[in-house]
């Protein structure tokens, strides 16, 4: 790829991100925690959800601390309706190992230090393998905190910076590599903020921007990366009753209530009865259950079951 087509590449995005820029809330901070959050609930999630959804976390939820100290449960129960849930329990980890690490690092009080932007400069990972090491955090999201929260380069490669780069590098190919992709990336971000108008924060929005716009006036290219999976059907299966079951948990919880297998199973079936579906079979439900209990979206005490 020469240098004169790789600026041009740079002017267009450039040119169409300020056209089609898209005033988020989540744009208008710096605060890695608040970014980190709007990172993970944008995967697989449209924007017009996660907006409002994400303020209502950072009033709940405001810092690292809050989410660290709260029960996995109430977290679990903010997350309802954004996908996976198990992106909320290791957002809950993810917040504890920060914690623990600032109480290894510092002797000063963890929560006053929390509070001050001093703290979350010098104690909020910047650098990826940290990033990356706290659970629920891949290459992507990390590349994103390190962008929009830090303003530093990196390699960004997610579902609308994927249509602005098959669309204007590869038109015609299919099952392209994300590796392909990679080295146009790598070579497209600016290296560093010293232009306020082209740093790798500004860089990433316009792609974001401009990607977000080719899929709605496209057929969507993303379809032509060798990483787009068709997803599977969603009602009916496996994980859509794991889904329905830990909302059944957390109304249990929410009514102070613990229940047996039985009660919850019947729970399940009325809710699979009302969808026009037929009984989960009793093997199923105790799998469900059994994994659900491994992965810690609920427990069992002497009363019963409950998230």
């Amino acid at each position: 790829m020469n240098s004169e087509k790789l600026a041009a590449f740079r002017k267009r995005v450039l040119e169409q991100g300020k056209l089609l820029y898209r005033d988020l809330p989540w744009r208008n901070t710096r605060d890695p925690y608040a970014i980190w959050i709007s990172e993970v609930m944008l995967q697989q999630t449209q924007v017009s959800r996660v907006d409002g959804r994400w303020q209502h976390w950072m009033q709940r939820f405001p810092n690292v601390p809050t989410l660290a100290a709260a029960d996995s449960a109430d977290v679990l129960d903010e997350w309802q309706g954004l996908g996976y849930n198990r992106r909320a329990l290791s957002l809950h980890r993810a917040a504890q190992q920060l914690m623990d690490r600032a109480h290894s690092d510092s002797e000063r009080s963890v929560e006053h230090a929390f509070e001050s932007a001093e703290f979350l400069d010098s104690h909020f990972p910047r650098e990826i393998a940290d990033l990356v090491s706290l659970p629920g955090i891949g290459a992507a999201t990390a590349a994103g905190i390190r962008a929009f929260a830090f303003n530093l380069p990196s390699i960004y490669v997610e579902t609308n910076v994927r249509t602005v780069f098959l669309h204007e590098f590869f038109p015609e190919q299919h099952k392209v590599s994300d590796a392909q992709l990679i080295a146009l990336v790598e070579k497209t971000c600016p290296a560093d903020a010293s232009n306020p108008a082209d740093d790798p924060r500004s860089w990433y929005y316009a792609l974001l921007d401009y990607g977000a716009y080719l899929k709605k006036t496209l057929p969507n290219p993303s379809r032509r990366s060798a990483t787009h999976a068709k997803q599977s059907q969603f009602e009916g299966s496996h994980r859509q009753k794991r889904a329905a079951l830990v909302r059944i948990l957390l109304q249990v919880r929410r009514d102070k209530q613990a229940l047996d297998e039985l009660s919850l199973a019947l729970l399940l079936n009325e809710h699979e009865h009302k969808a026009g579906r037929p009984d989960v079979e009793k093997g199923e439900f105790s799998q469900i259950l059994s994994e659900l209990q491994k992965e810690g979206f609920c427990h069992k005490t002497a009363a019963g079951w409950q998230a």
